[in-house]
């Protein structure tokens, strides 16, 4: 699905969500998340756990990609924005995303793509 390299600046969490995202394991995607967390992608919200697992679903069995992570760069406290590149079979087939990740207590509660 998706191939990436370990961010020395992001904290874990953000790590270990490229990481499950580039194995497909959707279990362990879901974990790095907040009970509540948020999810918006191509103008769609998700909310909780359920709703982000078929996010990631819907996404796995639609396309097949390579991401690289760009840049990274700390907004806030527990705020960042992770800079990726991807390629592959979705319209457009290239594209460069700024994916902003929110934190709390060492998760994610919020992303936005």
């Amino acid at each position: 699905m998706a191939t990436v390299e370990t961010m020395s600046i992001a904290p874990d969490i953000i790590n270990r969500y490229y990481a499950a995202s580039s194995a497909g394991d959707i279990d362990t995607l879901v974990a790095c998340f907040t009970p509540d967390a948020d999810v918006v992608d191509e103008g769609q919200s998700y909310h909780g756990a359920e709703e982000i697992r078929a996010w990631r679903e819907s996404l796995a069995s639609r396309f097949t990609y390579t991401l690289e992570i760009t840049g990274v760069e700390q907004t806030g406290e527990d705020a960042y924005v992770v800079s990726t590149h991807l390629e592959g079979d979705f319209p457009g087939g290239v594209v460069d995303l700024d994916q902003s990740f929110s934190l709390v207590d060492g998760l994610i509660s919020a992303l936005r793509i």
